[in-house]
């Protein structure tokens, strides 16, 4: 076999930059490779509705 990647089932969505600065291509991001953010913004409005909770105190 000369690349053994070649038989994986998935592979990584496409990345841009280098080194410490890599991160995924968000224009290469999409349903089909399993990455759907459609509801993102909803669930963001929501969270941000929501009281926050009262911390609890610190026990001594």
């Amino acid at each position: 076999m000369k690349d053994p990647l070649a038989r994986a089932t998935s592979r990584p969505p496409p990345t841009l930059g280098e080194g410490c600065v890599r991160r995924y291509d968000p224009e290469a991001m999409d349903e089909s490779i399993g990455s759907d953010f459609s509801g993102a913004a909803e669930l963001w409005r929501q969270l941000q509705e929501q009281p926050e909770r009262p911390e609890k105190p610190q026990e001594k």
